[in-house]
């Protein structure tokens, strides 16, 4: 990143790390990313996967940095040591975009599979709250840092057979929240520096789900490309507009 010139954008020169890059969400965020200027880092359990969607961002964005990082964010110290290097790498950190998901549900209440939430524990939560740690120290020292987690309607207003994804994410909420009010103190009397937000979806859809139902209309759903604008858009907002909110990208049930 050259010091002399200021950014032509919000995201021009930044730095932005996404966890869960392979999946159709994250194709779409990596590309939105690049185009806007940034510097993107993937990361992804998946190894092949992440390595098609690092190469799809770089081949539609010539001369973009994007790069792709097998980690297994469900262990604290493997996420740190990204983090730190990711910083160390390129000089600073911008960004974590959390885009980790995963879903199980039941016919009923009754019916509900706690082995459903010891999964979805580990996907929702747990990861929100090893890459919230690992990297709140380097986005406090960005002056635009962000971290944003995706979330669902859902955790607003559960349903019976949805319990353990529900609740799930709404404590990856109440997690994220918390790194917002961090992230406030921290700004002192001029406000935060530095952003933690909420972008609340009903559910997401994508090319190859339209193809597989032609006939579903996908009612309230976010496509994928509109939910990375949305995530390259919080940059343009200051810190103090988005920090410890709530970002509907779906009407509120």
């Amino acid at each position: 990143m050259n010091a002399v010139n200021a950014p032509e954008g919000p995201l021009d020169g930044a730095v932005v790390a996404v966890a869960g890059a392979a999946g159709p969400a994250g194709r779409a965020t990596l590309l939105r990313l690049a185009e806007a200027g940034a510097t993107v880092v993937g990361a992804d359990a998946d190894a092949a996967r992440l390595a098609e969607a690092v190469d799809a961002a770089r081949y539609a964005h010539g001369g973009a940095t994007v790069t792709g990082d097998t980690v297994d964010l469900l262990d604290l110290d493997a996420t740190r040591e990204w983090a730190d290097k990711t910083e160390k790498e390129f000089g600073r950190i911008d960004g974590m975009v959390h885009l980790v998901g995963g879903w199980r549900g039941s016919a009923s209440f009754a019916e509900t599979d706690l082995a459903d939430w010891d999964l979805l524990e580990k996907l929702l939560i747990r990861t929100v709250q090893h890459t919230s740690l690992a990297f709140q120290g380097g986005l406090q020292r960005s002056d635009r840092g962000r971290y944003l987690l995706i979330s669902a309607a859902g955790a607003s207003k559960p349903t019976a057979g949805n319990a353990a994804y529900a609740a799930s994410k709404a404590a990856a909420e109440a997690w994220t929240l918390a790194l917002g009010d961090a992230f406030r103190k921290a700004g002192g009397e001029d406000g935060p520096r530095t952003a933690a937000a909420i972008l609340v979806i009903k559910a997401l859809v994508h090319d190859a789900m339209r193809a597989e139902r032609p006939n579903a209309k996908f009612a309230g759903f976010t496509d994928v490309t509109e939910l990375a604008d949305a995530i390259a858009g919080v940059w343009e907002k200051s810190a103090s507009e988005v920090n410890g909110q709530r970002l509907w990208l779906t009407p509120k049930p």
